[in-house]
């Protein structure tokens, strides 16, 4: 019986990571497919990893990665000095999108953020995502802010 299972990344998952990201309709776009991997990706995890309020993580299925998302636990003096757990770059195989992996990834990362004391737990979204937004709402996330963003 296979089983899905949720942890943090290794370095060896990271062209498994940078696929995820590329079979997207705005990673294909803006992401590098190439191998060996772009070294800036390679230094983003060495980041991700040294940082003990990063946390890169990948949903696998018989060893072979399915998803990944990226935690942030950031510490905050605003609401009482509450702590947020901040979810990004969320990706699931296209084989197994629908299939409640995705499901199942929010609620492992959830259950992360609460483990670390986190109040909140929030994302973004990029607003060509409609399906997205309403997987997000049925998790029971709330479109309660607008973000903004600036590129550099």
């Amino acid at each position: 019986m296979t089983s899905i299972a949720f942890r943090p990344a290794q370095p060896a998952d990271l062209p498994a990571i940078i696929a995820l990201l590329v079979n997207d309709m705005l990673g294909a776009q803006r992401e590098d497919s190439s191998s060996p991997p772009n070294p800036r990706y390679v230094a983003a995890l060495e980041a991700i990893l040294a940082d003990p309020n990063q946390l890169q993580a990948v949903a696998t299925l018989d060893d072979a990665v399915i998803g990944c998302l990226q935690l942030t636990f950031i510490p905050g003096l605003a609401r009482m000095g509450a702590w947020r757990g901040l979810i990004e770059a969320v990706r699931i195989a296209e084989t197994q999108r629908s299939s409640g992996v995705g499901q199942q990834m929010f609620k492992w990362a959830i259950a992360q953020c609460r483990a670390r004391g986190c109040d909140l737990v929030q994302l973004t979204t990029d607003k060509a995502r409609p399906d997205a937004h309403r997987f997000y709402e049925r998790l029971g996330f709330v479109g309660s802010h607008i973000g903004y963003k600036l590129k550099l």
